[in-house]
C-alpha cells in the first residue's frame, strides 16, 4: 500500500470577502504542479460562501460535478431548466457533458453556507448534460460508509450514478471504533478526506480537513480516534 498525507494547512487558499475556500488541487489563482489532481479526481474545492452570494452563471462541460453541502444551502439554476434548494444531507450530481451553463446561490441571504465540491474527469464525453439529487441518512448510519455515487454501469439504485469508474462514500464513525475499505476495482485509488474529528492510517493521524491519498492496495484499515465524518473517494488513476 502507498499513501501520501496532505495535512489541511497545505492546500491553496482564497478569501474574496463572499468567499472563503480551500483548494485540495490546483484551482482558479492557486496553482501548484504536485497537486494538480489525483487519478480522475480534478477538483476538491472546500467552500465558505456568505449569505445572500454565490457562483453567478457560468458554464462547464465535459466533467462529472458532485455537490456536498456541509451547512446551510445553495439554490441551484442551470440551462437545464432545473431550480432548487439543495441543502445538508443532501447529494447533487451534474454530468456537464457537452456543455451547461448553472448558477449557485447561498439560499440565505443571513447565514453562511459551507459546501464540498468534487469534479472528475467523465470516461465518456459530450454527454447530453444531466443533473439528479438526493437526501441520504448518513447520521442514522452511524459506523457504516454510505455510497452515495457509483458508476452508472454498477449502481445498485441507492446511490446517485456518473460517468466515471468511481465510487463516493460519506460515513460518521464514533470514536474508538475501526473501519475497513475494500477497493471496488483494482488498480483505483482512493482519496480520503477527513471533513471532522482524527483518524489514524497506517500508522499516519489525520485530523479535520487532512486527506490521504491511497493507492496499490486492497483494503485498509481505518482507526477512529474521535468522532469523525469522513468523505473517501476511490477513483480511475489513469
Amino acid at each position: 500500500m502507498t499513501i501520501q498525507l496532505f495535512t489541511s494547512n497545505t492546500r491553496g487558499t482564497a478569501d474574496f470577502g463572499w468567499l472563503k475556500a480551500n483548494f485540495s488541487f490546483s484551482f482558479g489563482n492557486y496553482f501548484n504542479p504536485e497537486r494538480q489532481q489525483f487519478g480522475m479526481l480534478r477538483v476538491l474545492n472546500d467552500d465558505t460562501i456568505a449569505g445572500g452570494t454565490g457562483f453567478g452563471t457560468h458554464a462547464h462541460a465535459n466533467m462529472e460535478i458532485i455537490t456536498i453541502p456541509l451547512e446551510g444551502g445553495l439554490k441551484h439554476r442551470d440551462s437545464m431548466g432545473n431550480e432548487g434548494i439543495i441543502g445538508f444531507g443532501e447529494v447533487q450530481v451534474m454530468s456537464a457533458g457537452s456543455g451547461v451553463e448553472h448558477s449557485e446561490m447561498n439560499a440565505s441571504q443571513k447565514e453562511e453556507a459551507k459546501t464540498l465540491q468534487l469534479w472528475v474527469f467523465p470516461e465518456t464525453e459530450n454527454v447530453t448534460p444531466r443533473y439528479d439529487q438526493k437526501s441520504f441518512d448518513i447520521e442514522n448510519q452511524i459506523n457504516t460508509f454510505v455510497n452515495i455515487v457509483s458508476p452508472k454501469d454498477q449502481n445498485d439504485g441507492n446511490a446517485l450514478w456518473v460517468y466515471q469508474k468511481t465510487f463516493f462514500h460519506l460515513g460518521i464513525f464514533d470514536s474508538d471504533t475501526n473501519s475497513n475499505y475494500t477497493v471496488r476495482i483494482p488498480e483505483n485509488g482512493v482519496y480520503l478526506f477527513l471533513i471532522e474529528g482524527e483518524i489514524e492510517i497506517d500508522n499516519q493521524v489525520l485530523k479535520a480537513r487532512d486527506a490521504m491519498g491511497i493507492t496499490n492496495f486492497d483494503n485498509f484499515k481505518i482507526k477512529v480516534i474521535s468522532k469523525s465524518k469522513i468523505l473517501l473517494v476511490e477513483v480511475p488513476m489513469k
